[in-house]
């Protein structure tokens, strides 16, 4: 077993029930620095479990071992001296002198551009497309292939490229981006390749390109469905010689670069219509991943939201609500993690003490939603999304706020948050909204004076109704 002790990366051995039967030092350093390891189960060590993995909703790569007969990786979020974090395990069987499985050797490498608590910087979550997805990253990123990565806009195309770059053996060279979409047709090539003094009108001077940039690193094309046809013959080029010249130039040079491409466009279709050449799109799709878009990962949002706090009021510390995280988790988020971002940003400057309630998120959602539909009439529109919940019909404001009991934020219904939200969002609009007393809006909404003057003391609706 001490073939074990001098390896650098965390390894342990272990038999068929688990038991750890060695640990090197970078294990015992990571993952238990305080308390001995051996004869403890790997998932107690790790994972704080009291059984295996795959009996607790995890990958367990002995049970896969045991199924496949040879090695296998997953991607597990394990406890460590700093905290959880996100580690590759690597599983080696061992087989004894009948060729059957006896003893298992695992090695453990830290995944560190990925977390699954809050923190100011990286890729956050702890959702199963998330983690579906980060081990896409992980198993990819030490690979020369060609990554294209998919998704909606605003779900955070930049950062995992960013993370298949610092998790691959380029990370310590540049991470170059390209924003494709943004270069004029005229000065695409320029860009990307460089030029030559007077090459054209205005290049007094050679200049190295973006791929020169990127030298011994990773280009990062994004948005690679906006690219020129004119220019994606070049591009192709590049990708399969590993070569190109410089504007005005007739030498070529060659790139030593790992390319990464994002798009929030069906290329399939576009290619299908002749706007994206299918000889390219083959060669940036060697290792296609799809990221989830937020409402797909619900499960994320109060972690995401606790890291996003911190980024846009970082001097305050802000808390959130638990009814204010229901109310984010209503949302279907249409423009993902960035539109997530702008909410909180909105709901920090709306609230001046220590903790972002409900009624902050409201009106943020209020002042910043496109096509809100307005309920002051007492009505929500047939056709509505409010905070998550449809109406194929015209549905009266009145009759889900009276559903609402004073002071209740949260309702024993399917949707409970969401139906809640509806019903505060329902009636500060109509607050809002109304020019009479109290006791006429209360007259319209059905209810008693004093249910509505509790309910307006849920929302923190300070303006008198005079």
């Amino acid at each position: 077993m001490s073939f074990v002790e001098g390896l650098p990366e965390p390894h342990i051995l272990f038999d068929t029930q688990y038991r750890i039967l060695a640990a090197n030092a970078a294990y015992r350093r990571q993952f238990s620095p305080d308390r001995s390891v051996v004869g403890r189960t790997c998932y107690e060590v790790s994972h704080r479990f009291s059984v295996p993995c795959d009996q607790a909703g995890e990958s367990c790569p002995l049970a896969r071992s045991r199924e496949s007969g040879q090695r296998e990786r997953v991607l597990h979020l394990h406890h460590t001296s700093k905290g959880e974090e996100y580690v590759n395990i690597e599983l080696a069987p061992l087989l004894d002198a009948s060729g059957q499985q006896a003893f298992y050797v695992e090695k453990m490498e830290s995944m560190r551009v990925a977390q699954g608590q809050a923190t100011a910087q990286g890729l956050i979550g702890r959702s199963p497309a998330f983690v579906h997805m980060l081990s896409l990253v992980a198993r990819v990123a030490p690979s020369m292939a060609t990554v294209l990565l998919l998704g909606e806009s605003g779900t955070g195309k930049e950062l995992v490229a960013r993370a298949v770059h610092e998790a691959s053996n380029r990370a310590n060279r540049a991470l170059v981006p390209v924003d494709c979409s943004s270069l004029p047709e005229n000065l695409f090539e320029s860009e990307l390749f460089g030029h030559e003094r007077g090459a054209f009108t205005g290049a007094n001077t050679a200049r190295g390109g973006l791929v020169e940039a990127a030298s011994g690193g990773t280009l990062f094309l994004d948005e690679v469905g906006d690219i020129p046809l004119t220019m994606q013959v070049k591009l192709l080029r590049l990708l399969e010689t590993g070569t190109y010249r410089r504007v005005g130039s007739t030498e070529q040079r060659h790139a030593d670069i790992r390319v990464v491409s994002a798009t929030h466009r069906d290329l399939d279709q576009m290619v299908a219509q002749g706007r994206f050449r299918e000889d390219l799109y083959y060669r940036l799709s060697t290792f296609p991943i799809r990221l989830p878009a937020l409402r797909e990962r619900d499960s994320d949002i109060a972690l995401l939201a606790n890291a996003l706090l911190a980024r846009v009021a970082p001097q305050r510390k802000l808390a959130l609500s638990e009814g204010a995280v229901q109310l984010l988790q209503a949302q279907d988020y249409p423009g993902n993690v960035r539109e997530l971002r702008n909410l909180l940003e909105r709901s920090a400057l709306l609230c001046d003490g220590d903790t972002l309630e409900t009624i902050h998120v409201t009106q943020a959602l209020q002042s910043g939603r496109r096509n809100a539909p307005n309920m002051a009439n007492g009505y929500a529109p047939a056709g509505s999304n409010i905070h998550g919940v449809a109406y194929t019909n015209a549905a009266p404001a009145n009759a889900i706020i009276s559903s609402l009991k004073p002071g209740q934020l949260s309702l024993p219904a399917a949707s409970p948050g969401a139906l809640a939200s509806v019903a505060q969002a329902a009636l500060l609009d109509m607050a809002l909204a109304h020019t009479g007393s109290r006791a006429e809006l209360a007259a319209q909404l059905g209810i008693s004076e004093r249910s509505l003057y509790r309910k307006l003391k849920a929302l923190n609706f300070n303006r008198n109704l005079d």
